[in-house]
């Protein structure tokens, strides 16, 4: 029996190509109802994302909780519910261990996907329509997902008053067609998603979306986000990463119920202000400038937990930078990037992390640093490894020199260190260091050796990858 076990990718490719479709959906059936009552709306949610995606973790949280599922529920391993759906053989992890953010990313079988689709349509009034005209609409129905092709898509607004959910894949050239009272419709609509849509512009109504809490535009050709979203006052989820040098607004202090912003390589006009978003919980990337811009009063920002800041080179104040860091008390994940493989001044203003009293409410408890293309002269590790709390440290591009230096029980509580470093000859690795090390991920070409500490290691590590000539 194929339920009670978790089935291995090969097992579903030959459950896949032993029956057909509607047989295989048919023979699951019963795994959907043995997923315990909280994971099964967890389930029918991901109908929305498309077939073969591979999907980020972040990304089905917000959905789930932008639906009103209480996705910080501890589940298996304590991981809530992805690990849950990971344990009921529903999804599989793609990157183990991630490093960006610690974003984990899954994908799923295209049996399971169809079983998604059909629970979804019967439980929670979920629909697809295609351009193509094949469709068999529902009555009135919550959630919608649009696939378009190259045919013209006719489009009645009768039932769009009752969507809370609107979901696009294919082409952005349906949006070209339709006319700006389209979206005035949508009264009760709170997610609205559009990645890899092939947008390019965005139509000013949006903006009238009063109710929207998700609204997902990554992976586009955006060359300006509008001035009248400033009056989505409810959105949550704001994600415009990946529309390379798109231009945004100073309107992003106007979204006051904001809590998870993703955007890169934008253009700001002016500063943006962000330091009015008190319920900020994730902010990946803001340029550095704009974080430290004068007059700005970040310590407000109390529930910052990830941040990413880019542009960071030669001329950065990383002072500013770090003593804004110490006022956060609630921030875990911190990325540093480069900017065009300049070379970020050093470290030594990071050591106002390092003196702070970690048993204060304000400490920022750093478990997870990236360095990306900051390309410093000095070795970084005599700084790093002093941080009291790291748990998980990616090294990209991060340093030029060809020797590294850990010290005696440096890193003492690190688990996982990534490195990429093209020039890096040579590593020197003091006794006890890195006491708690579980994964190493080394790529670094010019590596003569590993040092013998942490050759030590090699029987405990889970994974150990290294890419030298070692």
């Amino acid at each position: 029996m194929l339920q009670g076990r978790r089935l291995s990718g090969i097992e579903w490719e030959q459950l896949f190509d032993s029956i057909d479709l509607s047989e295989s959906v048919k023979l699951l059936e019963p795994m959907y109802h043995k997923l315990d009552e909280e994971l099964k709306p967890c389930f029918l949610y991901m109908s929305f994302l498309k077939e073969n995606a591979i999907m980020r973790e972040e990304k089905l949280e917000h959905i789930w909780a932008t639906s009103g599922l209480d996705t910080h529920r501890k589940g298996f391993l304590g991981e809530g519910p992805c690990a849950g759906l990971v344990k009921e053989s529903i999804i599989e992890v793609v990157h183990e261990f991630p490093f960006e953010l610690e974003v984990k990313k899954c994908s799923r079988n295209p049996v399971l996907h169809m079983l998604a689709i059909k629970r979804a349509e019967e439980e929670i009034g979920f629909e697809i329509l295609r351009s193509n005209g094949n469709n068999l609409p529902s009555q009135n129905p919550r959630h919608r997902v649009i696939q378009c092709g190259r045919e013209i898509f006719n489009h009645s607004n009768n039932q769009d008053r009752h969507l809370a959910s609107l979901i696009f894949h294919g082409g952005g050239r349906y949006l070209d067609d339709v006319s700006p009272s389209y979206w005035e419709s949508f009264e009760l609509l709170k997610i609205l998603g559009m990645e890899g849509f092939g947008v390019k512009t965005l139509p000013e109504t949006i903006g009238i979306l009063s109710g929207l809490m998700y609204l997902g535009l990554r992976n586009n050709y955006i060359q300006e986000i509008l001035r009248s979203l400033e009056g989505l006052k409810r959105l949550d989820v704001l994600d415009i990463a990946l529309n390379f040098m798109v231009e945004v607004p100073d309107i992003i202090k106007e979204m006051c119920s904001l809590c998870h912003l993703y955007m890169s390589d934008v253009i700001c006009r002016k500063p943006l202000k962000i330091d009015s978003l008190q319920d900020l919980k994730t902010l990946a990337y803001i340029s550095i400038h704009d974080w430290t811009y004068e007059g700005s009063n970040l310590e407000t920002m109390t529930r910052l937990q990830k941040l990413g800041i880019e542009e960071v080179d030669e001329n950065s104040d990383v002072g500013k930078l770090f003593s804004s860091l110490a006022k956060l008390g609630n921030l875990r994940d911190l990325i540093l990037r480069g900017f065009r493989f300049r070379s970020m001044p050093c470290l030594d203003e990071i050591r106002v992390l390092e003196k702070l009293d970690t048993s204060a409410d304000n400490f920022p408890y750093i478990k997870y640093m990236a360095l990306v293309n900051t390309c410093l002269d000095e070795d970084p590790m005599p700084i790093l490894e002093k941080l009291p709390c790291l748990r998980r440290l990616k090294l990209q591009n991060a340093y030029t020199g060809r020797e590294m230096v850990i010290s005696d029980r440096g890193f003492f509580r690190l688990q996982i260190l990534h490195m990429e470093l093209w020039n890096l000859r040579k590593i020197q690795v003091g006794e006890d260091a890195m006491w708690s090390l579980g994964q190493l991920n080394i790529n670094c070409p010019h590596l003569e050796t590993l040092p013998e500490e942490l050759m030590k290691k090699l029987n405990k590590f889970k994974m150990v990858i290294v890419t030298s000539r070692i």
